[in-house]
């Protein structure tokens, strides 16, 4: 199709595993996603949405009791 890439082409542009990426577009994180089967096109244009995941360490051993 074009215009559009799949995946794994779109993980190597942006440097995140191809996992990570299926993840977002089944979440809705990626504007135009198409799913083709069992595939994900994604627009060439599309922008990498920011990581919502925790970084920060926050949660980090969390059922620790704090003295």
């Amino acid at each position: 199709m074009e215009g559009y890439l799949l995946a794994r082409e779109i993980a190597q542009k942006w440097g995140i595993s191809t996992r990570r990426v299926q993840l977002m577009c089944a979440e809705g994180r990626i504007e135009g996603v198409t799913r083709i089967g069992k595939t994900w096109v994604i627009p060439e244009n599309a922008e990498k949405p920011n990581d919502a995941r925790i970084t920060t360490g926050e949660y980090r051993n969390w059922r620790k009791k704090k003295e």
